[in-house]
């Protein structure tokens, strides 16, 4: 038998161990005990930085450059967005975000950032 490393995987099965890797990392129910919980405060800072340009990222934001985008509070509450999905677009942002390369840390605390906003 063969061994096959990360970089042998195709772009899919990538996504989907960063998703999994991020959900591990999330702290949230159903994510693995061993290891360590996401960092809302971070993903806080972190989209405080690379995100609030464009979304509203926290209510003591003044001001957001477009309307038409989701808020992270919209987004916290959509039921469409899982951490798995959230983690999964994050690894691969559309073309009209920054070009930022986010760590599955990173990820993970602005995951646990947005799940955080749920009322």
């Amino acid at each position: 038998m063969t061994e096959r490393s990360f970089a042998d995987l195709g772009t899919i099965p990538k996504l989907a161990a960063v998703a999994l890797v991020a959900f591990a990392l999330s702290g949230l129910p159903g994510a693995s005990g061993t290891a360590q919980a996401a960092d809302p405060a971070a993903g806080k800072a972190l989209a405080m930085q690379w995100c609030s340009s464009c979304h509203l990222v926290a209510e003591e934001q003044s001001t957001a450059s477009s309307v038409s985008l989701p808020s992270f509070f919209d987004i916290s509450e959509d039921h469409g967005w899982t951490p798995e999905k959230l983690s999964t677009f994050l690894a691969n942002p559309h073309a009209k975000m920054p070009n930022m390369t986010l760590g599955n840390y990173e990820i993970a605390n602005l995951v646990s950032y947005i799940g955080s906003l749920k009322k």
